[in-house]
This record gives C-alpha cells, structure tokens and sequence, in this order.
C-alpha cells in the first residue's frame, strides 16, 4: 500500500522546504490536517472518526511524510494525543478535547516521550504533583517542572500530554494541560536544524493546578504499555513515507547508476514492504503490548531503511543533489532522515531497552539448569 494524501493537503505539502526552513507556514499545518480529514484515519466511527486501523492511520501519517517530514510530524503529535483520548478512562475529558482534536481546531502536543524512557527505566520523570487537598474532599494537584522537547505547542492553542510524578505515594499519572491554563509558559521554538514549521518548543509549568477531570490515566505505568504500540506505530510512518519517496525518486534518475544501484534499490524496497507488513500483523493481532521486542525492532529497522534508502537517492542523483537550486528535494530528505534517529525514543535508546530485555533473558535461561541440579 502506498497511499497519496488528499488532494486538500497538496498545496500545503508543496511548500515541503518551507515548512523544514523556517515557521511562516507552522501555524497553517493543524487546521490543513483537520479539513483534509486526514486526523479521522483509524479512529472509531463512535468517536468521530471514519474507522479503520492504526495501521491505516500509520499509512496516512506515512502518505504526508513522502512530501514533508514537518507536516508528517505535527500529524503524527495530533494523531498520538488523539489516540491518548482514545484509550482514556476519562470520558469527559475525551468528550470535551477529541472533536477540537479531530477537526484541527486545537493543536495536540503529545509530550509523553520523557514517559516513554520513564517506563524503560532510562529516565526519571520531570514533572512532580505536589498534592492540595481541599476542604471539598476533591482531588487538587500542584505541577511544577518542565517538558523539555515537544512538538506541536501551536501559539493558537494546544492541548499538552504529560507524565507527571506524584511527591506522595500514589502512582504517577499521565494529565491533560491546556495551553491557557496559569502556570504553564511555552517557549519559543527550539533552534533547529529542520523541521522548523513543528511548533516544538519547550514547557515550563510553575504552580499550575490539576484536577482529577484533567486526568488521562490515572496510572501511568499501567496506561503506557497499553498506548505505546500505537505511539512508535504511528511514528514509524515518518520513517515510511521518507524511504518511500526517496526510492522513488532514486528510481526516477537516469545514468549509470540506474543499473548498477538496482540490486541495493530492490533490497531496500523489499526490507521495506516486509518491515510494514510486518508491523501492521502486530498491531492487528494485539502482541506488540504485551511483547514489545518486535516494536522496537520494527522501529529500528524503519529508520535504518529511510537512511539507507536516502544513501541509495544520493548516489543515484550524483552531483545533481548537491546544487541548492536543483528541485529534487534531495536536501530537504537528507535533513529529514537526520532527525528519524533521534525521535525519542531514540534507536540508541530502544538498542539499550533490547540489550537489557536480552540480558536479563540470558540470566534467567542461565539459571534454569542450576535450579533444576538442586532439585
């Protein structure tokens, strides 16, 4: 499957380079995304949406990223915290936010991937919830801390997810933080190399106030593992679109290179398809929350396929890719490519996750035969 993104999003996704250069267009991205109807792919007819699979959701995400890794990457933040309302206990909070969400009214910024390294154990969360309990009896949390890198924090308004440490005895929990709620101050986009039109930036939070209605899941470590294949599922589609576009457009020159590249052109393309087969068979059948080795993989993979498939547009291209005025777009992918490593979690990030899970399997398969010589 290799869909085209509507024909609404065409014009926007012309102004690829635009959008990876500077902000002039970020605030354009959401409301485009919301009238293309794009945000509805994969989610639940009840709920809004037009049906059908994360995998159909991760196939769209990839469509916009074969154009524009900016645009795929703001869809991809609006998508996750659509997904996060999605499996929500929270149903008044999902009422209130999933239809401003779905019709790109209001900017979703996903926020969770200090919660994801949370959960691997690679990192301690940076928000803590100082308890107020008040006369009422009701529920009151004091936040302090900060979000260090999110994208999707559009000026107009966003919608921020975020994991945050309780400093009394509960479990840590996953809130919902509007934009204009006192106490949380956005700064201005990070300085970054591409991507510029994301709206990522970073969120400073100073005595802001939480109730339990802005409650996502009151227990992050039980919600995360549930929600994170469709959190690296849908950011494999950025990886997808990228490879796809630059295979074809690989294929597309001529010379030389075009018979002698056709051997490692072949392997990237079928690395490829098996890879999104096989990560949409996961999701399907439901193993990737209850095993999340073949996610990590998959994620790993997907990103080594997009550069190795950006090396292949560059040799094919030759030193046509290298004039600035040439309109191949070859230089706008290379940045792209860049970035798919380091998208927390980082790939240095799920090795170390994979290195751990195959370390403590080998101690406990260690163990076995000594157990067994003592019975």
């Amino acid at each position: 499957m290799n869909p085209t993104p509507p024909e609404a999003l065409l014009p926007l996704l012309a102004q690829a380079d635009v959008l990876d250069h500077d902000a002039s267009l970020a605030a354009q991205v959401v409301p485009a995304l919301g009238r293309s109807g794009v945000l509805r792919v994969g989610v639940p007819r009840e709920h809004g949406g037009d049906g059908g699979t994360t995998g159909d959701a991760m196939e769209a995400i990839a469509s916009v990223a074969a154009h524009s890794l900016t645009a795929a990457f703001v869809f991809w933040g609006q998508r996750a915290s659509i997904e996060y309302l999605l499996q929500s206990p929270n149903a008044a909070l999902r009422a209130l936010w999933l239809p401003r969400l779905l019709a790109g009214e209001v900017a979703g910024a996903t926020g969770l991937s200090n919660a994801m390294k949370f959960l691997s154990g690679l990192e301690a969360l940076q928000v803590q919830a100082t308890p107020e309990p008040q006369p009422t009896g009701a529920a009151l949390h004091r936040l302090d801390g900060q979000v260090p890198w999110a994208t999707n924090l559009r000026p107009q308004g966003f919608l921020l997810a975020v994991a945050v440490e309780r400093r009394d005895s509960g479990p840590a929990f996953i809130a919902a933080l509007p934009s204009d709620r006192a106490g949380l101050q956005r700064s201005d986009d990070l300085d970054l190399i591409a991507l510029r039109g994301s709206n990522t930036a970073s969120v400073r939070l100073t005595r802001l106030t939480l109730g339990e209605a802005d409650l996502i899941a009151p227990d992050a470590r039980a919600w995360l593992p549930a929600v994170r294949p469709a959190f690296l599922a849908l950011q494999c589609g950025l990886s997808v679109g990228l490879a796809r576009a630059s295979l074809a457009a690989a294929r597309a020159q001529g010379g030389p290179a075009r018979s002698v590249l056709r051997e490692p052109l072949a392997r990237v393309e079928h690395g490829l398809a098996e890879a999104v087969a096989g990560l949409k068979q996961g999701l399907q059948t439901g193993q990737f929350a209850a095993q999340p080795v073949p996610l990590f993989e998959h994620r790993i993979a997907l990103a080594h396929l997009a550069l190795a498939a950006v090396q292949l547009e560059l040799q094919a291209s030759g030193g046509r890719a290298y004039h600035s005025d040439a309109p191949l777009g070859f230089a706008r992918r290379w940045r792209e490519a860049a970035f798919l490593p380091i998208v927390t979690p980082s790939l240095t990030q799920l090795q170390a996750e994979l290195d751990k899970r195959a370390a403590a399997l080998a101690r406990d398969r260690a163990a076995v035969p000594a157990e067994i010589s003592g019975a």
